[in-house]
């Protein structure tokens, strides 16, 4: 697949007044400062359509993009910030789940998750709650132009012995890289898969 258009469509608190329109989801996620607009930039091809910044927690809303005049990317707020106040922890948690709940059209999330860090609770426990809420969902390793293969190589496996306790079959991952668009043709490809099998089933 290859993205030709993408807009800012709109910025919502709620899920209920995401967009209406009959068009798939695949939504972003992960801990503040993962780097997730910055992916979102790169498969897009634009440098300012996710609005990034250094300062963590940036994404505060739900925001929807328009690919191809055909379905959303969305862009969730980030966790685990920790200079965030608890009442607004608490605000975007509620906001974060009832989108991954009720969302009617949302097809897989991406975790993004830092491939220089070693698995952080905060991070084991969102995958836990989404497995535990029937919500599909892949692995997004990112910012590996940061480190060598090797060590990329055994983030995965330290999140594999930890995933591997309490799962039997492991989530499917893949590795990115916004500086040097790594995983752009790897993601799109999957993207494409999941909308072609949906429209096969519907036909």
């Amino acid at each position: 697949m290859h993205i030709k258009s993408a807009r800012f469509l709109q910025s919502n608190i709620c899920h209920q007044k995401c967009p209406q329109a009959q068009r798939l989801e695949f939504a972003f996620i992960g801990r503040s400062n993962v780097g997730k607009s910055s992916l979102i930039n790169m498969l897009v091809a634009q440098k300012n359509l996710a609005k990034t910044s250094s300062t963590p927690g940036k994404t505060q809303y739900i925001n929807h993009f328009l690919i191809n005049e055909a379905f959303y990317i969305v862009d969730l707020p980030g966790y685990g910030w920790a200079k965030s106040s608890k009442k607004n922890q608490t605000q975007w948690k509620k906001m974060v789940e009832n989108y991954l709940l009720y969302r009617e059209h949302l097809v897989y999330v991406y975790v993004l998750l830092d491939s220089r860090l070693s698995p952080q609770t905060i991070d084991h426990l969102f995958i836990h709650w989404l497995g535990s809420n029937q919500i599909p969902f892949g692995i997004l390793f990112t910012k590996i132009d940061k480190q060598s293969p090797c060590k990329t190589q055994h983030t995965i496996t330290k999140w594999k012995e930890t995933l591997s306790k309490d799962w039997k079959i492991l989530p499917t991952w893949l590795l990115s890289s916004a500086k040097n668009k790594i995983g752009k043709q790897a993601i799109c490809q999957q993207i494409e898969q999941m909308i072609q099998t949906i429209e096969k089933r519907k036909s």
